[in-house]
Parts: C-alpha cells; sequence; structure tokens
C-alpha cells in the first residue's frame, strides 16, 4: 500500500494544478465548478485506508473522438473565456484541490461542506458574471431612464386610448377648438414663410407636415397632452438657412434634409442616453422667459398681418385696413369671452361648460360667414391664398434627393444641426415640463426622453420628405389641457379648483387628422379671412400670458404694497430686488428677440436660448441669494 505524507500531498496537488491548467488551454474540459462537482461524483480511487487522493474522472475519461469533438479553436475558445468562463481559474483550482485533496487529519463531513458552499459560491459567481459580459452595445446607448419611461407609459398605453372613448362629451368640442387653433398656426406660418423662402415651403407643406407628425407624435409620445406644431421659432431657423443657402448658391432643400437627419440623430441620441433628466437644470427663470418669447411671437404676427394691411391699402381709402382689424379685434375678444365663460357667474355650470367648450369653435365659423355676406365680402377682406389642388410648391417629388451635395457638405450640415438640436431640446422639453406642472394635475407618469425619441423620428422622416419641420408647442398643448380639464367652484377659496384631467392620445390624434382630411377641401379654406387667423393668434399668445409670473411682475413693480397679495415677493424681498430680477429677464428676453428679428443672426439664434441657463446658474446667484431666489419662485434645483 502506498502511503502519503506532506511532500507526496504537495507533489500531487502541483500535479493536479499543472493537469488543470493544460486541460483548461485545451479546451477539454468545461471548466466551471459544476464539472468538477459532477466529475467527483463518479468516485475515488483509494489510495489508502487512511487517505485517498480525489481526481476528477472526467479529466482522463476522454479519448478518441470525445477528445476531437471537444477541441475548440483560438476563437472559440477566447469567447468561451470572455462569455461563459468568467470565473478566475485559481478560484476553481482552490475548490478541486479541495474536493480532491483531503486532510490526513481532520473531519471528511467538514470537507464535504466546505467543498459544496464553495461551488454555490462558485456558481453564483458565474452567473453574475455571464450577466454582465452578456450585455451588448444597445445596453450602454440606451439609458436606464429611457428604459424606465417605456414601462411606465406601457403601463398606460392602454388607457391613453381608452379613457377618451370613455369621455366623449369632453372630447368632442376639445377636438374641434383644437383643430382650429392647430390648423390656425400651420395656415399663418405657412403663408409666411412662402413668402420669406419664394414659395419652396408654402401652406400646402405646412399642413401636410403639422397633420402626419401630430398622428405620429400622438402615437409614440410619452406625453400625449403635449402637442407639437409649427413655431416661430423654428420658422426663423429656417428662413436664416434659406437665406445662407441662397447667399453661397447651395441647393436648399438637400442641406435642408442633412440638416434635420443630423439633428434627428443627435436628437434621438439624447434621449436614449437619458438627457431629458437634465431639463431640471432649467428653472422657472428660463421658462417664463421663454414662454414670454413664444407670447410675444404670436401677438406680433397678428399685429403684422393687421399692419400689412394699412400698409398695402389706397391711403385715400382706409375702410378695408379697418374692417378688417374689426373682424380680428370681434375674433379675439368673442374668442377669449367664450373661452372664459366658465368662470362667470352667469347659468348653471352645464351651460358654461358648453359654452366654453363650442364657444371658441362657433365665434370662427360665425365670423368667416360674416365676412361672406355682401355688406361686408364688397370691402375685400383678404383670405386665405391656398393651392387649387393637393401639390408641393414647385411641382416637386415629395422625396428629397440627399445625394446632390458632396459628402463633405453632407458632414458639414452637422454644423447647424447642434444648433437646431439645441433649439429642439428647450422648446420641446419646455413645452412638456409646462403641461406636466402640478398645477395641471396630472396623474399618469411622465417621459421626456421617450418624448424627444419620438420628436427625433418625427424630424428624420420629415427632414427625408423636405417638410417644415415641427416642435413642441406650448400654445396649443396647454389649451389641449385646459380643453380637457374639469373644475368645481370652490365655496370656502371662492376659486375653481381642477377636479379631472381627461389624459388621453385620442384627441391629439384626431385634431390632426382632421387637419389632414382638411387638405382635400383646401378650396374651403380660400372663404376664411385673414382676420380670423390673427384674431386666432392674438388669443393664443394671450392666453400663453396667463400665469406667467415675469409678466405680471412687471406691472407689480408699480403696485402699491397693500394692494399686492400676501406672499408676493415684493413684500419678502423688496421691491428693488424684484424689479431688478424682473430687468434681467426683461433683458433676456429683448437679446432673445433681437437675434431672432435679425436675419444675419436668426441661424445662431437656438444657441443664445442656451444661455439663459448659464445666466440662471452662474449669474445670478451673485446678486441674489438663496432665499430671494426662493421668494421669486425661481429655487435652485438641486
Amino acid at each position: 500500500m502506498f502511503r502519503h505524507d506532506d511532500d507526496n500531498r504537495l507533489n500531487a496537488s502541483r500535479l493536479l494544478l499543472a493537469i488543470a491548467v493544460a486541460v483548461s488551454i485545451t479546451g477539454t474540459c468545461a471548466f466551471s465548478p459544476s464539472s468538477w462537482h459532477q466529475g467527483n461524483q463518479g468516485g475515488h480511487r483509494p489510495m489508502t485506508t487512511t487517505s485517498r487522493t480525489t481526481v476528477p474522472k472526467s479529466i482522463f475519461s476522454r479519448r478518441g473522438s470525445t477528445w476531437k469533438q471537444s477541441r475548440r479553436g483560438p476563437k472559440q475558445w477566447i469567447a468561451n473565456k470572455i462569455g461563459t468562463r468568467t470565473t478566475p481559474i485559481t478560484q476553481h483550482l482552490k475548490k478541486s484541490l479541495r474536493a480532491s485533496v483531503t486532510p490526513l487529519e481532520g473531519n471528511t463531513s467538514d470537507a464535504d461542506t466546505t467543498t459544496a458552499s464553495s461551488d454555490e459560491q462558485g456558481q453564483q459567481l458565474a452567473q453574475s458574471n455571464n450577466i454582465q459580459c452578456k450585455k451588448s452595445l444597445l445596453d450602454f446607448v440606451v439609458s436606464q431612464d429611457f428604459r424606465h419611461d417605456v414601462k411606465n407609459r406601457m403601463a398606460v398605453y392602454g388607457s391613453d386610448w381608452v379613457d377618451g372613448f370613455k369621455d366623449m362629451k369632453k372630447c368632442i368640442p376639445a377636438i374641434l377648438f383644437l383643430y382650429f387653433a392647430c390648423l390656425a398656426p400651420a395656415v399663418s406660418f405657412g403663408t409666411i414663410s412662402s413668402l420669406i423662402t419664394h414659395n419652396t415651403l408654402g401652406i400646402v407643406e405646412y399642413m401636410l407636415s403639422t397633420s402626419l407628425s401630430g398622428m405620429v407624435y400622438s402615437i409614440l409620445c410619452g406625453q400625449p397632452m403635449a402637442f407639437i406644431a409649427p413655431t416661430g421659432l423654428t420658422l426663423a431657423f429656417i428662413s436664416g438657412l434659406y437665406r445662407f443657402c441662397t447667399l453661397k448658391g447651395l441647393p436648399f432643400f438637400p442641406i435642408y434634409s442633412w440638416v434635420g437627419i443630423w439633428t434627428s440623430c443627435l436628437f434621438i441620441g439624447l434621449g436614449l442616453g437619458g438627457a431629458g433628466s437634465l431639463i431640471r437644470f432649467c428653472t422657472r427663470f428660463t421658462d417664463e422667459v421663454f414662454n414670454a418669447l413664444l407670447s410675444l411671437n404670436f401677438i406680433y404676427e397678428a399685429v403684422s398681418s393687421m399692419r400689412r394691411n394699412f400698409v398695402e391699402a389706397d391711403p385715400s381709402n382706409l375702410t378695408m385696413p379697418f374692417v378688417s382689424l374689426s373682424i380680428a379685434w370681434g375674433t379675439w375678444f368673442l374668442t377669449a369671452r367664450t373661452a372664459a365663460f366658465e368662470y362667470s357667474r352667469f347659468f348653471n355650470q352645464k351651460v358654461r361648460t358648453f359654452v366654453k367648450d363650442f364657444g371658441p369653435v362657433s365665434v370662427f365659423v360665425a365670423m368667416s360667414l360674416l365676412n361672406m355676406q355682401r355688406a361686408i365680402n364688397k370691402f375685400g377682406v383678404p383670405t386665405l391664398a391656398v393651392p387649387d389642388s393637393l401639390q408641393l410648391a414647385g411641382g416637386r417629388s415629395l422625396w428629397v434627393s440627399l445625394n446632390a451635395i458632396p459628402n463633405s457638405m453632407k458632414l458639414l450640415c452637422g454644423l447647424p444641426a447642434i444648433l437646431l438640436c439645441g433649439l429642439f431640446f428647450m422648446d420641446q422639453n419646455i413645452s412638456v415640463r409646462v403641461v406636466n406642472k402640478e398645477e395641471n394635475n396630472l396623474k399618469k407618469p411622465v417621459a421626456y426622453n421617450l418624448d424627444m425619441v419620438a420628436l427625433g423620428l418625427v424630424t428624420l422622416g420629415l427632414s427625408f420628405a423636405g417638410l417644415p419641420w415641427m416642435c413642441g408647442a406650448t400654445v396649443q398643448s396647454l389649451n389641449h389641457v385646459r380643453a380637457m380639464t374639469e373644475s368645481r367652484f370652490n365655496k370656502e377659496t371662492g376659486e375653481l379648483e381642477v377636479t379631472k384631467v381627461t389624459e388621453t392620445r385620442l384627441t391629439g390624434f384626431m385634431v390632426h387628422f382632421l387637419i389632414f382630411c382638411t387638405l382635400r377641401l383646401l378650396g374651403v379654406l380660400s372663404f376664411v379671412p385673414i382676420p380670423v387667423v390673427s384674431g386666432v393668434f392674438m388669443f393664443l399668445g394671450c392666453k400663453l400670458m396667463y400665469g406667467n409670473t415675469f409678466l405680471q411682475r412687471i406691472m407689480d413693480v408699480a403696485i402699491e404694497r397693500s394692494r399686492l397679495a400676501a406672499n408676493h415677493p415684493i413684500l419678502k424681498i423688496g421691491r428693488a430686488k424684484t424689479a431688478l430680477f424682473t430687468a434681467v429677464q426683461m433683458a433676456c428676453l429683448s437679446g432673445l428677440w433681437a437675434f431672432k428679428q435679425n436675419p444675419k443672426t436668426a441661424i445662431f439664434f437656438p444657441s443664445v436660448i442656451g444661455f439663459l441657463m448659464i445666466i440662471r446658474a452662474f449669474m445670478l446667484p451673485k446678486f441674489f441669494t438663496e432665499k430671494e431666489l426662493t421668494a421669486l419662485g425661481d429655487a435652485t434645483p438641486k
């Protein structure tokens, strides 16, 4: 009989170590704790009566064809090492030695327990390493924030549609009102764009883009209460890009498409990467200046339209401009009064709600019919200039030839795309965040990153077709929320309280579907007076001013202290500090407006918007304490 001593046992351990390393390199045995454990189950060959050396049976039993089948090439061996064989070799060797070489003195049951626990730990470590190594490139591109947004919205996606069908009494008047509220900007901006771009992008393009992108966005977006639409800021960028292409003698549509393609790629990448969470650093300071800019732009377009009638009219006969002004003012006044009729003291709640829901639509139709009467029609009030048939400007095809410019020019289009991406990031996220405010009492989860990806996909499709880009529409989005809101009068506080908001995708989809159907009825739009559209613009611009504390503080600075609200910032931090904060916002608004209106700087306008966040983050804290900023409603985000 052979008897082990300490030296022999050490030599046996070294021999097993060499055999295990050689077998692992050639790929003969699956190098994992489970395989060793299974090999040990085959039995042991006793060496002595008092001690025994256990050798895994699987090492010596594979011969002939079995050996050849189990051999692996270098590529397969490396892949296995990275994929499934992630546990360090030394750990396997220690476990194998524990199982194969038992001590001369000791308890056998303790050794078995140690072996079993080591095997379990090794299996758990291998599983965790396998999970980490099996991560694909997609796992690194798609952030957890985006996955969280998708998961949250998928949980309520069915109810986003079902809730609309359950509350058709609320949806039908909202769809009718929002149809005109969304059609008016498309037609108005299309008319302005047709003049600026020399009929390159006109009314048909804007209506087609508004309808298609609105339907797709309502299906894919994370916040269905938010709308996308043509905006004055996007129009300013398109105008600047068109002027640049004209001056340099470059083809507009290929440049336009490649700028949009780069923008969509950047925007989708930001959404997948979870950049939507950065919008929390955009405080009320930035929101109010940006919304004031949008409101001012709507009002400016309405006033410019009225001014154009006086400039182009015969100085000896100004009847037509004054009639147009009367129609525009009447449209704005009646629309505002009917929309606010719910807050009046007349009739009961049911009648007030009915007037509020259907009043704005009735005013739009009534003023258009009034202009068709012979007594008014003889003055020649201008109406919308729309084509008789559905045809793109210049008779071009729908898809743009992307290879009409050299590859170097395609790459250079990424530079203006960065500016446009910045504009989209600010406009889209601020619009959605205004919708998600606590005051609106929305219940379903937010999904800023999913909204960004949805807008990026829409932008990609519009760029291929050469159609105008859409972006977050704050005015239409807020009107959508208010149209779907139910409120009741609280006798104790004397104010209306929001009781329910029907959050649905149905209204957004149907509004833009009706605009798409209108493309077959372009002749009907030719009877709509331009002053009526201007009146709707005036209403939308004024509506956006409500709730903007920046604009309210401009007037409150001159109001007596005893007549201010108890929580007004003037009473907390003084009139001087409040006036200084308001003056900074007014300076920012003036700077943004100057950049937007100047044709030479319009293309760089999006980059200026980002400076609002820089001013708030780095400049204002030097002049205001955190307590003062909190009193102004602009606390620093944490």
